[in-house]
């Protein structure tokens, strides 16, 4: 534990050091985020923040902790598919069909050459169901969601890199003290992660020196689908849940974005202004005091995911519920679907006036 301790100091004085050469190579080779219709900056602001968490991330996994190299090789290679994909899109903006290959690409070796997949899922009351020729699609379309999930958070000063920290960080407690993983490799792999980020937050945060681009938006993304895999190989229903409330904003985010453009017969890969944080921002939040609101509901997430190993079945059950419950009048309330579109909150309305109607 001393070890991993001393691995995660280190990581983060890697990831502040890197991080400034990182930006300057960005700035030298053009690779900047300029002021837009779709933008919040209102200059040029060098992207590849990525790359700094990247090699901090591995260089501590490779040299500074005893992990065995065919463990985190698989690992390697296909997050570098990935970083070269965000790359290439910083610099040349890639169509979301390229992007989609380029992720899927890195599935296929995680799948493959990582051995990383979901096999076995134990239902309760129902017993246990082995996934066989649908264990492949299941792995590459959880994969694809959860990195495009995170990239599409991407929209604020620092915003992606905290909800990931806050994810990653409740990921490697569960895994760590609660869940049947293998061993704790996962878990401490998760840590150094998070240390990698907080040593980039600082340079991220608003007023932001440097963005993570697609570069860092996608790994990041890429890296929570795959570390939570690996706590998934033979998963009960509860396991599966667990990433998914973790997740919860990035989710959310993109479950409702989805919904909005198909209500609106737009396109699902479109893009609009009316993602979490721009209807937060319209509510009249600053940029920076939208972020924080994010990071606090993200650990509201983060702390129902806790709530889980500690339950019952039932106790689950109607937690699942709860939250989704509140989720739903939260999402009405700032009109992530659409201004018109509050059905609950209409129907509670209504059920209110016939209350007191009777009374």
């Amino acid at each position: 534990m001393f070890i991993v301790i001393l691995t995660c100091i280190a990581t983060v004085m890697f990831s502040l050091a890197l991080t400034p050469l990182v930006r300057k190579f960005a700035l030298k080779i053009r690779a900047v985020d300029a002021p837009g219709e779709r933008r919040i900056n209102l200059k040029e602001v060098p992207t590849l923040g990525g790359l700094a968490i990247y090699l901090s991330f591995f260089f501590s996994l490779f040299f500074l902790l005893p992990i065995p190299f065919w463990q985190v090789m698989p690992i390697f290679l296909g997050a570098t598919v990935v970083l070269v994909t965000g790359i290439i899109d910083d610099l040349i903006e890639l169509t979301p069909k390229m992007k989609m290959v380029g992720i899927t690409l890195a599935a296929l070796v995680i799948y493959f050459v990582a051995d990383i997949r979901l096999d076995i899922i134990t239902f309760p009351f129902i017993g246990t169901w082995t996934i066989g020729i649908f264990s492949l699609p299941f792995t590459v379309i959880w994969i694809l969601a959860i990195t495009n999930a995170v990239n599409l958070i991407d929209g604020l000063d620092g915003l992606a890199t905290g909800v990931s920290m806050i994810a990653l960080t409740t990921m490697g407690i569960i895994g760590y003290f609660f869940l049947t993983v293998e061993n704790a490799v996962v878990s401490i792999m998760i840590f150094v992660l998070v240390a990698a980020l907080a040593g980039f937050l600082p340079y991220n945060f608003f007023p932001a020196r440097i963005f993570l681009g697609d570069t860092g938006a996608l790994f990041l993304g890429f890296m929570i689908a795959v570390m939570s895999l690996q706590g998934l190989k033979n998963a009960t229903l509860i396991t599966l849940i667990i990433p998914v409330v973790i997740l919860g904003i990035p989710i959310t985010d993109t479950v409702y974005a989805m919904i909005r453009r198909y209500l609106n017969k737009k396109p699902i890969s479109s893009a609009d202004k009316m993602h979490l944080h721009h209807q937060l921002m319209a509510l009249g939040l600053t940029h920076r005091q939208t972020v924080l609101a994010i990071y606090c509901l993200a650990a509201i997430f983060s702390v129902i995911a806790l709530m889980y190993p500690v339950s019952t079945l039932w106790g689950s059950v109607f937690l699942t519920i709860g939250s989704l419950f509140g989720l739903e009048l939260f999402v009405e309330s700032i009109g992530l679907v659409g201004k018109d579109s509050k059905p609950f909150l209409n129907w509670l309305r209504k059920f209110a006036k016939n209350l007191n109607k009777k009374e």
